[in-house]
């Protein structure tokens, strides 16, 4: 049986954790703080999946069991990933999965991670599921069996009020309880919504058009006593083959708007998350109509699943295939966002080598 350490007992742990119990496999979750463990087993888990799971296995850090696992999974704020990741590297499992963003925008410690990642027979991987979902599968093979033309552009937007993030997490009164309202800590719309990043450089890898090497990046930042965040960040990307395009990241909007849409000369082929509840969608035009449509019906829950089914192919089956959510993608997706801090405080291009160290790639 599969073998999974959840570090992190919030929103994302109980996620991680139900998606692995979907599977069969074995779970125990840890945090540093007993109340969060409470809080996990009488009402995060049982009022999100009808009843309480009694095998799950529940620590506090200090008294948490090590080694003999097959995946650790880190679902704690931004600040403490590369440091966990670091410690989990020594029990050799053999995948680790860190949610996103992978670290914090100042990238302390991703040089380190990223050289012993290197050196290790665990396979990383940052979770960036939609990469890996239904809807983005069918964009890929879409993409393989219909011919755009040459691409104009590409634009990303996961425009949503973070008013859905605090539903889930009830115990917060609002931002300002938590990271997400310290952009420095990996919050704000840039760190908090980096899916859309992320996909428009998935995208670009599908068409065969390089990494991100510029970057151009607007931010409306609010900051009080209590909190410092972007609440809107309007992003210009070119890569190293010449793509340009387009990413929108917001924490306002409503109702929420999740889409992309990838322009070519002879058509397009747009998708969009959960435009209706419980439905993603793909489309693909020729230049007067729509030629071939999907919707996809998933729930929430879902999402993590077909997460743990990808990490699953990767390490259960020893696959050597180059993974979308492997660390060097969250790496990448980590440079950019970066990039669009310091474009913003600069109010200038930032350019991204990726021939230097991570500490010093962008110029």
């Amino acid at each position: 049986m599969v073998r999974v350490k959840i570090y992190g007992a919030g929103s994302i742990g109980n996620h991680m954790a139900h998606a692995a119990r979907k599977k069969g496999w074995a779970v125990d979750i840890c945090d540093v703080d007993q109340e969060a463990l409470n809080r996990t087993q009488k009402d995060i888990y049982p009022s999100r999946y009808k009843k309480w799971d009694n095998e799950i296995g529940l620590y506090t850090n200090k008294n948490q069991p090590r080694g003999n696992y097959d995946l650790v999974i880190i679902g704690t704020p931004p600040r403490y990933h590369v440091s966990l990741a670091l410690e989990v590297l020594k029990e050799s499992p053999n995948a680790i999965l860190i949610e996103k963003p992978l670290t914090t925008p100042d990238l302390d410690g991703l040089d380190d991670l990223n050289k012993k990642s290197k050196n290790s027979s665990s396979k990383i991987f940052v979770g960036y599921n939609h990469v890996v979902s239904k809807a983005i599968k069918n964009v890929n093979e879409l993409l393989n069996n219909y011919d755009l033309g040459e691409i104009d552009t590409v634009d990303v937007e996961f425009r949503e009020h973070w008013g859905g993030i605090f539903k889930a997490h009830h115990w917060l009164s609002g931002p300002a309880d938590s990271y997400l309202s310290q952009w420095k800590l990996g919050g704000g719309a840039c760190g908090e919504h980096s899916h859309a990043v992320n996909l428009w450089q998935h995208i670009s890898r599908l068409l065969q058009k390089g990494r991100v090497t510029e970057v151009t990046c607007n931010m409306e930042y609010l900051k009080d006593t209590n909190f410092e965040y972007d609440k809107l960040c309007l992003i210009n990307l070119k890569t190293e083959k010449g793509l340009l395009g387009r990413v929108v990241q917001d924490v306002i909007t409503l109702p929420t708007k999740k889409w992309g849409n990838i322009q070519g000369k002879r058509g397009s082929l747009n998708f969009s998350f959960e435009k209706n509840a419980g439905v993603d969608e793909v489309n693909l035009m020729n230049e007067k109509q729509v030629i071939d449509k999907k919707s996809i019906n998933k729930t929430r829950p879902d999402d993590f699943i077909e997460e743990m089914n990808h990490i699953e192919q990767y390490f259960c089956k020893n696959s050597n295939l180059d993974s979308p959510i492997s660390l060097d993608k969250g790496i990448e997706t980590m440079l950019v966002i970066a990039a669009c801090h310091k474009s913003s405080k600069l109010g200038k291009t930032v350019n991204i080598d990726y021939g230097k160290l991570i500490s010093n790639a962008l110029g």
